[in-house]
């Protein structure tokens, strides 16, 4: 038995020592003198470790410096574009996607190249109280997407992607718009929620929005706004704790949730609720 582990090991140990031969060869050659497959295998190695992207990124541009115009370098190409992306290095993963798209427009990854463009922006909205120009561009870019693939494995993460923005945008009028309201600067306050309530219905904000619509137009007087502003949120956010809130603040005044005068917020009311566009 003894003898047969000390072979084992011994066995292992020389395959051990000959990898580590052929690596040292390896590394000792020049990049040119390998074809482009085994430099663009070289890449796909170093991106299976996490750790190091920007060996990878070395290996893929050489094949695409080495081989401009082989079948390797334009896989070599999207691959760099990706992994330049996961280095977080967007400004380069977005100029090596462009590239792809320049000389590959009609090439089956053309679509992902697209996304990658896009992802670079998004990837960057870490919270809403980023500079939303970031956040303008991920939106233009995931529409991109969707308008030019829209049948492509990337047009439907697009799609919820430009949703996530679109929320991101609202979030940062709301956020604006508490600032001002905490300082009783109503009617700046007004100005951002009332953005909320026209521009981006369709977000998590909207019942906020209302609410402090009430909030703002209660404080300045303006009781038939606050209560058409309640009555919208009544009627599409029944349930949320934000009505109960403006509900109580109405109550307070003796007013009731109802669609009164000719404001901005009535013609919200018409269109919303009773479906008058014109």
């Amino acid at each position: 038995m003894a003898v047969v582990k000390s072979g084992a090991r011994f066995l292992g140990m020389a395959m051990l020592a000959s990898v580590l031969v052929a690596c040292a060869g390896e590394q000792e050659r020049p990049l040119e003198s390998f074809t482009a497959e085994e430099i663009y295998k070289q890449g796909e190695l170093r991106l299976a470790n996490e750790r190091r992207p920007d060996e990878a990124i070395r290996y893929f541009q050489e094949v695409e410096r080495l081989y401009p115009y082989s079948e390797f370098a334009k896989r070599a190409l999207i691959m760099q574009a990706y992994s330049l992306h996961k280095a977080k290095k967007y400004e380069e993963a977005r100029a090596a996607a462009q590239r792809y798209l320049d000389f590959y427009p009609g090439d089956e990854d053309a679509p992902y190249a697209l996304y990658l463009m896009a992802l670079s922006y998004y990837d960057q909205i870490d919270d809403v109280g980023r500079d939303q120009g970031v956040t303008f561009q991920a939106l233009t870019g995931m529409r991109d997407v969707i308008e030019t693939y829209p049948d492509s494995d990337y047009s439907r993460s697009a799609m919820l992607k430009f949703e996530l923005a679109f929320d991101h945008l609202a979030g940062k009028e709301m956020e604006i718009g508490r600032f001002y309201l905490k300082r009783k600067n109503y009617t700046a306050a007004i100005n951002r929620f009332r953005t909320v309530v026209q521009d981006f219905q369709t977000t998590t904000h909207t019942a906020e929005a209302l609410h402090r619509l009430v909030e703002s137009y209660l404080a300045l007087g303006f009781t038939e706004e606050a209560q058409t502003a309640a009555a919208i949120l009544g009627y599409n956010y029944q349930s949320s704790p934000f009505y109960d809130d403006s509900f109580r603040l109405l109550k307070g005044r003796g007013l009731n949730p109802e669609a009164v005068g000719d404001s901005w917020l009535r013609q919200v009311y018409r269109q919303m609720i009773k479906g008058e566009w014109l």
